[in-house]
């Protein structure tokens, strides 16, 4: 997995500015990965979609939105405490004004069900 992008794309679950359309319980689930499972989420424009199963590739990126979320709130993954240790990531270039949550809490909240 690649931490080359810096903003959200314009259907990123984690931006505040789009309608919403993942489930709360969705919302909670990604916390648990992120947060406390120190997981990853990869962005849906970089996966394989060529065949019934989607699949992440060796072009596959973190998704942004969840990046800048995990920075506002102080709590970045350990692959991107890794990646940065490597100079693959740096928090510096991502777009901290770019419309995202700020808690999960914030984000489940702004879920219609």
């Amino acid at each position: 997995m690649n931490f080359n992008l810096t903003k959200p794309c314009k259907d990123c679950p984690f931006r505040k500015d789009v309608d919403s359309y993942l489930r709360k319980a969705r919302v909670s689930e990604l916390e648990r990965v992120l947060v406390r499972e120190q997981g990853t989420f990869t962005c849906h424009k970089t996966n394989d979609y060529s065949d019934e199963e989607v699949r992440e590739t060796q072009k596959s990126e973190h998704c942004a939105g969840a990046m800048i979320l995990l920075e506002k709130i102080g709590r970045p993954n350990q692959m991107m405490r890794i990646a940065e240790r490597c100079r693959a990531y740096d928090h510096r270039k991502l777009d901290m004004e770019a419309p995202v949550f700020d808690s999960f809490a914030e984000m489940r909240k702004a879920q219609k069900s």
